[in-house]
């Protein structure tokens, strides 16, 4: 046999020894970007209503990371994930527009998670009630998110020039750091956490994406957890412990992107707070979790990508009359006052106030994995119903998306009232509580897309 037959015969060999491989490489493909949105001039920082005065300084950078996944028929998904509060419905749609334009990104493809780090800037209309900026610092909000739209277009075809073969894993891991804000009082968590006497429902998976090359070395990794990011309170530009963890986890895959997806935590804080050091824990908590990831307690992933997405009318309840508006307007609360003024205003442009809101639902299917997008502050209920119901455990729940507008409490939370049933939509503008039927129409929505 002549040299060039056998190096031939040898090559063919390898390539039928190791199907999984070369196979599942040239199956999937993804690329990753990754853009600093740290505000450049002084800002008012989203979040708290408490806060007097703008951002004085930097603990770490903000950032905004693009996973693009595709599969072997060219489908695509896009993951856009914001060091952000939040994000509008007006501004997620100039950059799912902007996409839709310049590369042909159906809205479907496109997931935008917000980490709702509590130290990051005011941007677009979200929360918008909860602040009274003057004409410089409103100016700063506008110029800012006009700035970072582009910008997050431009990251997205970033990520797309990256597209290249690699292999998807898949496996959900833990972290106990979330507590139920609702039913244990901050000041007697470590009482109760010591004793084992913590109450009300929680999720602490940490379900994790791992995106490798054809050397199985970890160059992105996607993940998530149900709990508010709301460790610090100060006035430095920072991710709190979801940015913590995406620093830990980068050491830990030296090279790698990593990359966040918050979970259904609105009902969830990091308890104990109010220190650096423990957001810098918890975020190394986040890593030691991905860590105990054992390759037997990973899946890899194999099949095609699908992804919906639906806006549904989601009812308010009883609407505020003008006359209870115009009460409202002499209230001592400022911000119940804020609220109802920019109410009547909308009476007098428009005539009426809407009866409902246009809520986002987006469901994907990764090969195996299922993927929910649900817009808003997401109560821990839906996480754990939807897993339940489905009857898999591993399905990924993400919160936050596309669309934080309110709250979304389960029927639970909104008979109950208190903070995420009821006063907090004061603060988001929405003109009253959610009807009681909600939590079913979500849920609906959501097993109609997976069963599909």
């Amino acid at each position: 046999m002549k040299s060039y037959q056998k190096v031939l015969l040898v090559a063919t060999l390898l390539l039928f020894a190791s199907p999984s491989t070369f196979c599942q490489a040239a199956s999937w493909k993804a690329g990753t970007a990754k853009l600093d949105i740290t505000p450049v001039t002084p800002m008012w920082m989203s979040g708290y209503a408490s806060r007097t005065k703008p951002a004085e300084g930097t603990l770490h950078e903000l950032w905004a990371k693009a996973l693009v996944l595709e599969d072997a028929n060219g489908k695509r998904a896009v993951v856009l994930s914001l060091d952000l509060v939040g994000i509008s419905r007006t501004t997620a749609m100039r950059v799912t527009n902007g996409l839709k334009e310049k590369y042909g990104i159906e809205r479907a493809e496109i997931a935008i998670a917000t980490s709702h780090t509590h130290c990051g800037p005011v941007m677009g209309e979200t929360l918008e009630t909860m602040y009274f900026l003057d004409e410089e610092q409103s100016q700063r909000v506008v110029d800012y998110t006009n700035e970072v739209v582009p910008r997050l277009v431009d990251l997205v075809g970033d990520a797309l020039a990256k597209l290249h073969p690699v292999t998807f894993e898949y496996g959900v891991g833990e972290a106990t750091f979330a507590v139920n804000r609702r039913e244990n009082p901050e000041k007697e968590v470590p009482a109760l956490r010591e004793a084992g006497k913590l109450k009300g429902p929680n999720d602490h998976a940490l379900p994790v994406l791992f995106v490798k090359d054809e050397n199985g070395k970890v160059e992105s990794l996607l993940f998530g957890y149900a709990c508010h990011a709301t460790t610090l309170s100060f006035y430095q530009w920072c991710g709190d412990w979801p940015g913590f963890a995406q620093i830990e986890l980068e050491k830990q895959f030296p090279g790698a992107t990593a990359i966040f997806v918050a979970g259904c935590g609105a009902d969830q804080n990091p308890l104990p707070r109010r220190e650096v050091e423990l957001a810098e824990n918890y975020g190394k908590q986040i890593s030691a979790g991905v860590d105990a990831l054992s390759p037997q307690r990973l899946t890899e992933l194999t099949g095609e990508i699908t992804t919906k997405y639906v806006e549904i009318d989601l009812p308010f309840s009883q609407l505020p009359t003008r006359e209870q508006l115009e009460v409202d307007k002499k209230s001592s609360n400022k911000y119940t006052a804020n609220r109802a003024k920019n109410l009547l205003q909308t009476l007098d442009d428009e005539g009426s106030l809407d009866k409902s809101y246009p809520y986002p639902i987006q469901v994907w299917s990764i090969g195996p994995l299922k993927m929910v997008f649900l817009g808003g502050e997401v109560v821990v209920d839906y996480s754990l119903r939807l897993k339940a119901d489905s009857g898999n455990p591993q399905l990924w729940v993400a919160g936050y998306c596309n669309d934080v507008m309110a709250y979304i409490p389960s029927r639970r939370v909104l008979l109950e009232g208190g903070y995420e049933g009821a006063t907090s939509m004061v603060y988001y503008g929405l003109p009253t509580t959610w009807a009681p039927q909600v939590e079913t129409l979500i849920v609906d929505q959501v097993q109609q897309f997976l069963s599909e």
